[in-house]
């Protein structure tokens, strides 16, 4: 299983212009086969800071991901919303347990 967790940023003013885009994403994503999980979420305390959480199933299902329409699309987008500043990173993880 892979987790990725990180942020992206945009200007405040653009959240709603690109709630959107974002939600098509995650819809897709979300549609994925081996998608566990997809899903953004806005700073509290940083409005233009956007924390994203995804689960793969394998390395497979997550490359297949990053070749799909849609995420093309959402990347076409960054420019006119102003998103930049992704930082994401990758771990490999075992089998999800409670807390």
């Amino acid at each position: 299983m892979l987790v990725i967790v990180g942020t992206v940023r945009l200007p405040p003013e653009k959240l709603g212009e690109a709630r959107p885009a974002m939600a098509l994403m995650i819809a897709a994503s979300r549609a994925e086969p081996g998608c566990i999980e997809y899903s953004y979420a806005q700073d509290v305390l940083d409005a233009g800071l956007i924390h994203v959480t995804e689960v793969w199933r394998d390395r497979t299902a997550l490359d297949e991901h990053f070749c799909s329409a849609h995420i093309a699309l959402w990347r076409e987008s960054w420019a006119a919303l102003g998103i930049g500043g992704r930082n994401l990173v990758v771990y490999e993880a075992g089998e999800a347990q409670p807390i």
